[in-house]
């Protein structure tokens, strides 16, 4: 008896599905689980302490007719094959799979690829496997510790700060490094010093330019420290009236080697640095190109490899192919002799078998950009740069260091050094460079032909003030590095852990700097001086470590969540008992109250934010009750009504910010982005910042550049 089932693919996204589909053509169904179908329930703790810690999984309502799909789709197939993401999480989502279908072993296949290429793809089918417990387990520790500090935390939180907040095990760390930087900045204390910098030049006829020369020292000691003006005035007098000579040349030859491919960390590091993506947006787009996206007659087409991993490893096939297409474009010498081959430098890296690289190096940006939007672009071409330049040749540099005396009146001697790096071969510099976080010199002016005693002449000398500085806040880039240095998360948690202590503002982002909001430093202290250990840093690191044993086997996920609950539990009773009610600061702004004119400030309550005195819900000294909404002004009046103002509004369903008039529901202009104080020079309408540098009008879409 013959049967026409086909054999079923589940995946996670209709665009995953869809680019599957091309590749495998008619003899397989493709449907998406759209993520996760099971979780644990959102109304209660969902996990049973007293029998193991045990998660008491339920099916996501929003998913009730996709798990239906499922279920008839399975029982329709011959065979059911789970391509879900090669992590973790997509070996839980696979496994919860299983259990909605009610798929014995015999029924179903687990295929593993971590590019959606036909090749990889049909290598997957060749050789699929069965399900991964440890990898199964190790995402159960996680939610199950994740759940068992956010139900026992923030209960605790709203009861003794404020409602609404929440607690998390890697948020929280999170936010104490982000406070600790903040202490760090306010405890500073900024040290004078004074640089001292002489202009000198060849002796005539020579026709070089004078070149800078920074006092260093004093001959015969390590280092000359000039703290104070009157100092730096002695030792500029004392310049001016010196004669120069050179005490010797240095000149050294030094390669800079390229970065590895990326990896879902530096991705999210580089992307922010140069384009001010956020990790949540980086992700997002990464998403994107893995999954594949229409490229005209190719179709969907899946454009870089599996996007969450810490591992640099590189295939052979796809490192011949991008050595080859460096020998085609930039010639011989830009090839090193062997191939690179880069070792992973991340603790427990196991997420995935390969960087994240172009699944063609042939499919160049150029090829490619008539396909995407703008955004995606640029994070494909910063992939397919990082990827042909780590296969490079090494930049080198010529690097010379002058050690110059200059010989006082007085007998006084002192030492100056002069620098310069000149760049003699570009190498992978000829294709890309890594953004930094603050601005680097790549080269330094070039400095004359100068040999050892050589007299030179004094031009100018100039001696400035500087202080020491604090150190920087830390950027998304900087967080990201610092978190994943110190051994906290892994690549899926950086981007939606920023999205949280922004979202429940303990963190607001000025300036691409994140600076923690008095909320979010009163959450951090009351959790460092009740809860030290879900806050520390080694000790969450450590946590990671023992994460990551389930993972390979070598632990057993419940015991590591008995070694974690046991004293939160025990902590959790202290607080309870001990911890006092504290009350988040009120947060000042320019506004009075009509009433009494007295000032009035930001408060949370139940339905949000509001506008009420300082002292509100208590008795004030006038017994003034005011409250109202808080809105945020934008100072752009409403061109609808003429009346009112656009307002920054919080849509609690979606939640996403968006502006509309502050006369509704009377005017019901609603946009959703930042509107801009001019008017639409065609027609009147309200210009809203839809990128980084362009405006567009609501009403009749004219674009022009902003430069808000």
């Amino acid at each position: 008896m013959t049967t026409d089932k086909k054999n079923l693919v589940i995946v996670e996204s209709p665009a995953k599905a869809k680019t599957l589909a091309r590749i495998l053509g008619n003899d397989y169904r493709l449907e998406a689980s759209m993520g996760h179908i099971r979780d644990l329930p959102k109304s209660s703790l969902g996990v049973d302490i007293e029998k193991g810690f045990k998660p008491k999984y339920t099916n996501l309502a929003d998913k009730r007719k996709t798990i239906a799909m499922l279920k008839k789709a399975a029982g329709e197939s011959s065979t059911v094959y789970l391509a879900t993401d090669p992590d973790r999480e997509g070996e839980a989502i696979a496994w919860h799979l299983t259990y909605i279908t009610g798929l014995k072993p015999e029924n179903y296949k687990r295929v593993v690829f971590h590019e959606i290429t036909a090749p990889a793809i049909e290598q997957a089918f060749k050789k699929p496997r069965s399900l991964d417990i440890n990898l199964i387990n190790a995402q159960q520790s996680r939610r199950v510790l994740d759940r068992l500090v956010g139900y026992k935390l923030s209960p605790l939180l709203w009861k003794k700060v404020q409602k609404g907040l929440s607690a998390g095990r890697v948020q929280s760390v999170a936010v104490r490094i982000i406070v600790d930087r903040e202490n760090e900045i306010n405890d500073f204390k900024p040290r004078e010093y004074w640089v001292i910098e002489v202009m000198l030049a060849k002796q005539a006829p020579d026709k070089h330019p004078p070149f800078k020369a920074v006092l260093a020292g004093i001959p015969g000691t390590r280092k000359l420290e000039v703290s104070e003006a009157g100092q730096a005035d002695d030792i500029k007098l004392e310049l001016e009236n010196s004669a120069y000579h050179v005490l010797q040349v240095k000149i050294k030859t030094a390669k800079r080697q390229p970065a590895p491919p990326f990896i879902t960390s530096t991705l999210q590091q580089e992307a922010s640095r140069r384009f001010r993506f956020s990790a949540k947006q980086t992700m997002a787009l990464a998403q994107q190109l893995y999954e594949g996206l229409p490229l005209g007659k190719e179709g969907n087409t899946g454009l870089i490899t599996y996007m969450r991993t810490d591992s640099t490893h590189v295939s052979h096939q796809s490192i011949e192919e991008t050595r080859n297409y460096i020998t085609r474009h930039y010639g011989p010498d830009y090839i090193p002799g062997r191939p690179r081959v880069f070792s992973t430098a991340v603790k427990g890296a196991q997420e995935a078998h390969e960087a994240i690289r172009p699944t063609s190096i042939e499919r160049t940006p150029e090829v490619v950009k008539p396909y995407l939007n703008a955004s995606q672009h640029k994070l494909y071409q910063l992939i397919w740069q990082r990827m042909v330049a780590s296969q490079m040749a090494a930049a080198i540099f010529e690097n010379t260091t002058v050690d110059i005396e200059a010989k006082a009146p007085s007998k006084n001697k002192y030492q100056l050094k002069s620098y310069s790096s000149a760049n003699v071969f570009p190498g992978f510099l000829a294709l890309y460079s890594e953004a930094r976080d603050e601005d680097e010199e790549e080269t330094t002016p070039a400095l004359p032909p100068l040999e050892k005693a050589e007299m030179l002449d004094m031009k100018s000398i100039k001696a400035d003030q500087r202080f020491t500085k604090p150190p920087s806040r830390y950027t998304e880039a900087s967080l990201i590095k610092e978190l994943e240095q110190r051994g906290i998360g892994r690549p899926s948690t950086y981007a939606p852990t920023i999205s949280t202590i922004m979202d429940r503002e303990y963190v607001v982002k000025e300036k691409m700097q994140l600076k923690p909001t008095a909320l979010g430093t009163l959450v951090n202290s009351f959790l460092v001086e009740y809860f030290p250990e879900v806050v520390e840093v080694e000790f969450t690191a450590n946590m990671e470590g023992k994460l990551d044993k389930v993972a390979s086997g070598d632990a057993i996920w419940t015991d590591v969540v008995a070694e974690f609950y046991a004293p939160l539990s025990q902590k959790l009773e202290v607080a309870e008992q001990q911890a006092q009610r504290v009350k988040p600061p009120a947060q000042p702004t320019n506004e009075v109250c009509p009433k009494c004119g007295e000032p009035l400030f930001i408060k949370v309550g139940r339905f949000g934010k509001y506008l009420s005195h300082a002292e509100y819900p208590d008795a004030n000294s006038k017994d003034c009750k005011y409250t109202s909404s808080y809105q945020l002004k934008t100072g752009v009046k409403c061109p609808e009504c003429n009346l009112g103002e656009i307002v920054e509004k919080w849509n609690s369903k979606k939640k996403h910010v968006f502006y509309g008039c502050s006369r509704y529901p009377e005017c019901k202009l609603a946009t959703n982005f930042r509107p801009v104080s001019k008017p639409c020079p065609e027609c009147g309408g309200l210009m809203s910042q839809y990128r980084i540098k362009w405006a567009r009008c609501s009403k009749c879409s004219h674009k022009e550049k902003y430069e808000g």
